[in-house]
């Protein structure tokens, strides 16, 4: 029975990591932050002539940088609100051992 319990623990843990893994923060700030890089990467570079099309506002710094911001802000919520892993209450009750 402890081989058992030891195995469904080490399963636990490795539920645990994935759920931080994959938590929804981590892959819209992640993505936020690569591409608000780019797009602030094309603000910094624009031409005169893309300047003109958007009447001289440069629509790409601004919002690369917005981006980036938001992307930060979600890396940020992650770090300081952290997953917390599953306890066994939370079980379904089929699931639960008497």
């Amino acid at each position: 029975m402890s081989e058992l319990q030891n195995e469904v623990s080490e399963l636990e843990k490795k539920s645990a990591t994935a759920a931080r893994l994959f938590d929804i923060r981590r892959i819209i700030g992640g993505l936020f932050v690569v591409y608000g890089i780019i797009v602030t990467i094309a603000g910094i570079t624009a031409s005169d002539a893309d300047l003109k099309k958007a009447q001289g506002i440069n629509i790409n710094l601004w919002t690369g940088l917005a981006m980036l911001a938001l992307g930060l802000f979600f890396l940020v919520w992650l770090k300081l609100r952290p997953v917390a892993p599953p306890t066994p209450d939370d079980a379904p009750a089929e699931q639960r051992t008497p």
